[in-house]
């Protein structure tokens, strides 16, 4: 499958928490850093919150061009140049709004293919740029329509598959389209599936739904538009099982499996005889990532990230290729972009206290060639280091979490800050979702102005296996908050934060977790920010996208049941409306007014709430913005908290 499977309900796929701006004068913004000792020099917020000087660099299929997003008078463009020369560059697209942040190369090689959504409502539409004529023609010209991408195939070049919910807001149709000229052919109509998985040769293979009692049910083709079952996938096992593609022949299904185990492999299902095997495991860590050939489609490495990201290599073909780039930068590798010949790659190193850097490997040579940073004005800052560490929650799991404390204050056994700091608990949205290592612009403009960063994996986050996802089962201002409660203690307890000046502050289901400490706990945080975080769980489940409801006993089963009373009531019970008369700490709540998976209303209820109790409240409205914030001007404001 081309597309990633749509499984989490409140995703952290945008940097939901740059989203922060105030009102001149509503909240004074620190004039001096806290620990101007440590912070010599304040680093601007245009170098942290920014667009990209250049991001997203890949290499044409065939070798000849390459490409990358920049800003076109400050709005992110797609740009193209010969692969020999990427100084030759031109931007080929010209969006004027809130920038382009999805493109990828169609196998023609003189196409490009981008989504692009009107400020954040998320009615994707897909665009195909032709190089050669300059062309930019819109695939999708239709009104409130969600297009998906489904697949996109070499064995296709002109063509591509997208999934339509034109006919049902509810159910995406697959439709066959001509990149070149538009047309659309339909190839599979849908009047119940939340997923269809579809292969290299545009083939339906399987298409799934949830029962009521929460499972996956996997069925395929039975012939004359029936279909028969594969398998069912319990409901604890739902968002680490599931299929990811196949090999070359079509008769090996890839398979992402965490049944009769704890964490997520990488198995191989063949689908002639039914036998299953191993490809890659991990006992701490579910399958995160892997390295596939593009015409092969075998799996010659496989990535599991606990604390940081692990490669395993599986192919030896690949084997001198990435013990010879493991050298060439420090940080996570990771492989972008491949030829389909295979003689090119795309390498990115990702560290905790720089720019990303980016460079293109020529395979017979076995040489890297530096291409570029993302963001040159991150160069030769005193930016600060994310240190992982693991936190034990008050029942004994562990926490793996991320501290970035001030430059110039170490972290380890036995170097701790001079004094106790103020902190804030970043939390990461949806909540299926997690935190990882790396650069992190929110972690870095707090550190840099004297705050410790602390970014923790509560239950219920994905990566650490099915026991720690479904221990946050219907823990949604429970156990899940309690995790960043203990977080929050540890901090103290090590002597790192200060207990009076502890703030709480995310985006999505983080600005939640930020009401939810507002509201629940509202003696432990001195003050929070909320971005686009529901504040009633019943009005939530209640307005979610149309093409969510397929999924909707997934939510039932881990959030709670919004159609029956007794769920209601219980819903209603982990609302922070519901206790909107307990906060009185600072809050600031931003939102979009075009945000489709937390409506409007979700902030505004909870104002109108505080506003009747005389609660003060700072609320700012964005129109131009969504689920998270994207356009620069709007994330520049962050220093006014």
């Amino acid at each position: 499958m081309y597309r990633n499977r749509i499984l989490t309900f409140l995703t952290a796929a945008i940097a939901v928490v740059g989203t922060i701006i105030t009102k001149p004068g509503v909240i004074p913004s620190h004039k001096k850093p806290v620990d101007s000792k440590a912070n010599e020099t304040l680093i601007p917020r245009k170098v942290l919150f920014d667009n990209p000087d250049k991001a997203a660099p890949q290499i044409s299929p065939d070798g000849r061009r390459f490409s990358y997003l920049a800003p076109v008078s400050g709005v992110l463009n797609v740009w193209v140049a010969s692969a020999d020369n990427p100084a030759s560059a031109k931007p080929v697209t010209n969006d004027t709004g809130r920038g382009i942040r999805i493109y990828f190369w169609a196998y023609t090689g003189r196409h490009i293919l981008y989504l692009q959504d009107r400020n954040g409502d998320e009615n994707w539409r897909v665009y195909s740029v032709d190089l050669d004529t300059g062309l930019n023609r819109d695939l999708t010209p239709l009104e409130g329509v969600n297009a998906q991408i489904q697949e996109v195939s070499f064995k296709f070049p002109g063509e591509i598959l997208v999934g339509l919910n034109d006919r049902n807001p509810q159910f995406h149709d697959i439709y066959r389209i001509n990149i070149g000229t538009g047309e659309k052919e339909l190839l599979q109509g849908n009047d119940g599936f939340m997923e269809f998985v579809t292969d290299d040769n545009y083939s339906i293979r399987f298409a799934m739904r949830f029962t009521s009692k929460g499972e996956n049910e996997i069925l395929k083709p039975a012939g004359n538009g029936s279909w028969e079952p594969f398998a069912k996938i319990a409901m604890e096992d739902t968002l680490t099982t599931f299929p990811t593609g196949f090999d070359k022949t079509g008769r090996i299904l890839y398979m992402v499996d965490s049944r009769s185990r704890d964490t997520a492999a990488l198995t191989a299902i063949n689908l002639e005889t039914g036998n299953q095997t191993m490809i890659a495991q991990d006992t701490q860590a579910d399958f995160s990532d892997a390295l596939i050939h593009p015409t092969e489609k075998n799996i010659q490495a496989a990535a599991f990230t606990y604390e940081r990201k692990q490669w395993k290599v599986l192919d030896q073909s690949i084997d001198k290729d990435l013990a010879y780039l493991r050298n060439i930068s420090e940080g996570d590798m990771e492989v972008v972009s491949r030829t389909l010949d295979d003689k090119y790659w795309i390498i990115a190193y990702e560290i905790d206290n720089g720019p990303v850097r980016f460079y293109r490997y020529d395979r017979e040579k076995n040489e890297a060639s530096f291409l570029f940073t993302n963001r040159k004005s991150l160069e030769g800052l005193p930016l600060a280091r994310m240190h992982p560490v693991i936190i034990k929650a008050r029942d004994g799991l562990d926490l793996v979490s991320y501290l970035t404390l001030p430059p110039g204050t170490e972290f380890n056994v036995k170097a701790l800050p001079g004094k106790p700091l103020p902190i804030v608990l970043y939390v990461h949205g949806g909540p299926w979702a997690r935190d990882e290592w790396g650069y992190d612009p929110y972690h870095q403009w707090l550190a840099n102005r004297g705050y410790a960063v602390l970014s923790v994996n509560f239950r219920g986050s994905t990566g650490f296996g099915k026991k720690f996802l479904n221990a946050g089962n219907m823990e949604w201002a429970g156990k899940m908050h309690n995790d960043i409660i203990d977080a929050a203690q540890w901090a103290v307890n090590e002597g790192i934060a200060d207990q009076k000046r502890i703030a709480i502050m995310g985006g999505s289901y983080g600005g939640y977790a930020t009401l939810v400490g507002m509201t629940f706990t509202p003696d432990q945080f001195a003050c929070g920010v909320d971005i686009v975080g529901p504040s009633n769980l019943i009005t939530l489940l209640n307005t979610i996208p149309p093409y969510w409801v397929p999924e909707i006993e997934q939510f039932k089963k881990r959030v709670g049941d919004h159609t029956t009373g007794e769920g209601r009531a219980f819903l209603k019970e982990r609302s922070p409306l519901s206790y909107a008369d307990r906060i009185k700490k600072p809050l600031l709540i931003g939102q979009g007014a075009n945000d489709p998976r937390v409506k409007q209303n979700e902030s505004e209820q909870i104002v109108r709430a505080m506003q009747a109790k005389n609660i003060p409240v700072t609320y700012v409205l964005y129109p131009d913005e969504g689920h998270g914030f994207v356009r620069p001007e709007n994330r520049m404001c962050l220093s006014m908290l």
